[in-house]
Formats: C-alpha cells, structure tokens, sequence
C-alpha cells in the first residue's frame, strides 16, 4: 500500500518523515525563538530550558540547533536521558567525549568529565555545550548534583553551559528546594506548544513539496481536521496527514478530505 499511495499521488519519497535532513526543516517563529535562546544560554555559560508536550517538535529543534554550530569551534555533548542514577548520566557524557571507561566512583568520573571540558576548551580552544533530551526522566537527586559539573574554577569559568529539553513537569522537577542550585542557572526558556491553523498548512505543504508535489492536496476541512485532531503537534499532525493519503488513495480520490482524516484517525492511539 505505501508504494501505491506514492505513485497515486505523484510523491517520489515518503512524506511526513521525521528524519528529513536539516535544510528541509520548516522555520517557524518557536523554532527561532528556541534557536535564539539557546544561542544566549550558550554565550553566557548558563542554562536553558526547552519544554513541550509530546510530539511538539522539541528533539526536531535541538538537531536543527545543534547544526548550526561549527564542529571546528563548537562541541556538543548529547544525551538522552534516562531514570538511571547520576552516575548513568556520567557514563553517557564520558562516551560522548570519547571515554568508555572513567570507572564507577561518582567522584572520578566528574574529575574526568571537568579535565575533558578543561582540555577543549582550554587545550584546544573550542566551546562546549551540554544537551539533555527527555530531561522530564531525570531522577530529582540528578537535578540536585548535576550543577556540580558546570563549577570550574570556584564557579567563575562558564565552561559547560547546559540545554535542558523535556515535557512539562520538568519545570516541576526544577522547583523542588535541592534542584535549586540547577534552576538558579537558568537565563533562557521557552515551551513549544501546537501550532496554529494557518501554520498546519504552511506546515503539511512544505512536507508535501520535500516529497516532490508541489501542489496542495489537503482541502481546507481537511487541514482543519488534521490541526483539530493533532492539537498543532507535528507528530500526531504527521500519522494523520500519512494515513488520510492512504485513505485518499484506497477510493480513488485526487484530494484529502476531512472524511480520510477520520479514517486516518481511527487507526491511531
């Protein structure tokens, strides 16, 4: 069926991928707003938050970030992270930096996370940045020692600016009294929410063109339904728009109508 849906719609590859390369991108206001402010928390060694509910584009918008600094200046540590201990977030940051065995003392592995920033950015002169994707599964004693890791110096070199990316309760998990000394560095946030009506279909467009049709193939009830059912998140907005091609397909159909995004809608969670 995928291959027939193609072909009956003209798109030479499939649509509404989340792994389209960078360049395709669509620049929204919020992605610009997420870019700048990170951008500042980097400038000052300081702390950024990205929050957003599921599906909202929060991942899309860190790689999109992340390809803008220079691999010969910038260098970015990125995690995901997990329930684990902190020392789990320790062993993911020492691989990023190429190191795969620091031991199991929480203390030598920060002393060997700290000569690593040291060494780059000190030793090779290049600017470093932490990013931790799903920050909403850290343990809450993670949050309370994590900050240690951006103290150089009696915590005056801003060495290791962190970004910190997750759903709602993150802000949550910040104010409880021992993540203070962590939310104390934030300087810059922003919460990506659902898109507007007018942007969906600036959005479902442009995906249509990076598949190689040009045209316009949702009606506007059918943009509507598929704003509606998503609530402006790209990922559900994605599934919807796919499956309502399908639809349109199995009857025939030239144009998607808000009938195939029902139908579409029935076959997700």
């Amino acid at each position: 069926m995928p291959e027939n849906y193609r072909h009956c719609f003209g798109l030479h590859k499939e649509p509404f991928a989340a792994d389209i390369p960078r360049q395709e991108i669509l620049v929204t206001r919020t992605l610009t707003a997420v870019c700048d402010r990170i951008h500042y928390a980097i400038s000052l060694g300081a702390l950024a938050l990205i929050t957003g509910e599921i599906g909202s584009g929060k991942s899309t918008a860190l790689r999109y970030v992340i390809g803008d600094f220079h691999p010969s200046e910038y260098r970015v540590l990125s995690v995901t992270a997990t329930s684990g201990s902190i020392l789990e977030l320790y062993r993911q940051i020492l691989a990023e930096l190429g190191v795969e065995n620091a031991g199991a003392s929480r203390a030598k592995m920060t002393r060997r996370i700290k000569q690593e920033v040291l060494d780059l950015t000190l030793g090779k002169k290049m600017k470093l940045a932490l990013m931790i994707d799903e920050a909403s599964l850290l343990r809450l004693e993670v949050f309370a020692e994590l900050h240690t890791l951006t103290q150089f110096e009696q915590d005056s070199k801003p060495f290791l600016p962190i970004i910190l990316a997750g759903q709602a309760n993150l802000i949550d998990n910040l104010s409880y009294r021992n993540s203070q000394p962590l939310a104390s560095r934030v300087v810059a946030r922003c919460h990506l929410s659902g898109i507007d009506q007018n942007t969906m279909q600036e959005y479902l467009l442009h995906h249509l063109k990076i598949a190689g049709v040009k045209q316009m193939l949702f009606d506007d009830a059918a943009v509507t339904a598929i704003h509606q059912g998503s609530g402006g998140l790209f990922r559900k907005a994605n599934h919807l728009a796919r499956g309502a091609l399908v639809a349109a397909a199995k009857a025939q159909e030239s144009v998607v109508s808000a009938e195939h995004v029902r139908r579409a809608a029935t076959e997700l969670f």
